[in-house]
């Protein structure tokens, strides 16, 4: 055979054995760029802040953030460790925070939702910074009254809890409504939750029960019946209506809630818990998204 020839086919043989090489280097699973885009087309993580001090500081943490809106409603949308994270400021209140969730889940298709933020105390164990971990979140606004005529008063203390998802049918008429719903938290959401506690130095992280309400309780007495008739740990204005939506499609959800203030043992209000609350999320969200495969 001809040298320059075979010289040729050796060179030719290289080539190929190089581009060959660098095909399968760009194949490879572990390769950064193959992963950041494999990490990019996962369906997002949406975190629910009612008012500006409880969601815009997590907005801040995000990387290449688009900012969209619908209605009064604002969505962060960016990236955290590479994943798709959507911050979706709500508004207070159940009627804002249900819609807000129905139009997230619409749009943008989560694999997950948290709601958290701020909340009043309903545990005398529980103090400012505190933290409960929404293991089951409940509508503390949905309530029966008696059966009273004019001129015989009002007891609210003798209100029967009333389940508006027990049936198609009326509930102020179904006797099997007159109890509670509870919207249990995603375990896996949970677990994550549960595994970056001990980061946590502000206070102590535990699991309770959220109670939801448009509802703004000052009276002592009547927090403490929630609390012995619901088993609440806390309350806010939000959760139970994002729970509600998100069981509706099926998407897991966790509440998460700092203690920004507890009136059945003198804790004063402090404005600081919002953003310490976040801090914490965050870790959460970085633990939940390393639990995710890259596929």
């Amino acid at each position: 055979m001809d040298m320059k020839k075979m010289k040729t086919g050796y060179a030719l043989l290289a080539v190929v054995t190089a581009l060959l090489l660098a095909a399968v280097a760009g194949w490879r699973s572990d390769s950064p760029n193959e992963t950041v885009q494999a990490k990019s087309h996962h369906k997002p993580i949406v975190i629910q802040g009612p008012m500006p001090i409880e969601a815009e500081k997590f907005a801040q943490k995000l990387k290449n953030v688009k900012v969209e809106k619908s209605g009064t409603f604002v969505f962060y949308k960016g990236t955290l460790n590479h994943y798709p994270v959507i911050v979706a400021k709500t508004g207070k209140g159940m009627e804002n925070t249900a819609a807000a969730t129905a139009i997230a889940i619409e749009k943008y298709h989560p694999m997950a939702i948290i709601n958290q933020g701020t909340s009043g105390g309903h545990d005398p164990e529980l103090n400012v910074f505190d933290i409960v971990l929404g293991k089951q979140t409940v509508n503390l606004g949905s309530l029966k009254t008696g059966e009273k005529g004019e001129g015989e008063g009002m007891d609210p203390a003798a209100w029967k809890p009333m389940d508006l998802m027990a049936s198609e049918g009326s509930a102020g008429e179904d006797p099997n409504a007159e109890k509670p719903r509870f919207y249990a938290g995603n375990k896996d959401l949970l677990e994550a939750a549960n595994e970056v506690k001990d980061k946590y130095t502000k206070g102590k992280v535990v699991e309770g029960t959220i109670g939801s309400a448009d509802v703004w309780n000052n009276e002592v007495d009547r927090i403490k019946w929630f609390h012995s008739k619901y088993g609440t740990s806390v309350e806010e204005m939000e959760g139970a209506s994002a729970a509600q939506m998100a069981q509706a499609y099926n998407v897991p959800f966790l509440g998460i809630r700092v203690l920004s203030n507890n009136k059945t043992n003198g804790g004063k209000y402090n404005p600081n818990t919002a953003e310490a609350c976040q801090n914490y999320v965050y870790q959460v969200v970085e633990k939940y998204i390393s639990t995710i495969p890259n596929k």
